[in-house]
């Protein structure tokens, strides 16, 4: 039997529109970002005395003179290139689709995972049922690896340890 409100003839769109469709993702995300920060302080302090007897005086002064300069700069950029397929999960009330998706890929060992939740307008996704993922709002977009690559990345806990005493 033919439900109405979730037909589709043979040449209809083929766009997602529905819970539990399925589209595809084309991730470009780029991101740079940097900082940099100069600080400056001086500080002296000077005490003095002076005793004194019958015969003789005797002056007594102390001094502490201190001055701090600092320098840091930091940049960061990133670029992620990807192409995942996600599932509408949800419709909002504006018609909004809420999509989610995830995708685990294990190279040499080393185990990357991409994950993607947004909010996707029907007309923003193309005829070929794909979407860029800039079209994306509330987009949460995550990639993340675990194995000897993102091992080797981590910094040794000596190395942690000497920067938390400001050693390093």
């Amino acid at each position: 039997m033919i439900q109405p409100n979730n037909y589709r003839g043979l040449v209809a769109d083929r766009r997602a529109h529905q819970i539990g469709d399925t589209l595809t993702v084309i991730v470009v995300e780029t991101a740079s970002a940097s900082a940099t920060a100069n600080t400056g302080n001086a500080n002296a302090v000077q005490i003095g005395a002076q005793g004194q007897t019958p015969h003789r005086t005797y002056p007594y002064a102390i001094g502490l003179t201190g001055s701090d300069q600092g320098q840091g700069e930091t940049s960061r950029t990133g670029a992620l290139s990807a192409q995942l397929t996600v599932r509408v999960v949800g419709i909002e009330s504006d018609g909004l689709l809420r999509v989610r998706g995830e995708q685990t890929v294990v190279v040499n060992g080393e185990k990357q995972r991409i994950a993607l939740e947004g909010l996707v307008r029907e007309e923003d996704i193309l005829a070929s049922n794909i979407i860029p993922s800039n079209r994306i709002s509330d987009a949460r977009i995550e990639f993340t690896g675990h194995g000897d690559v993102s091992e080797s990345q981590r910094q040794s806990i000596v190395y942690r340890f000497l920067k938390w005493l400001r050693v390093l």
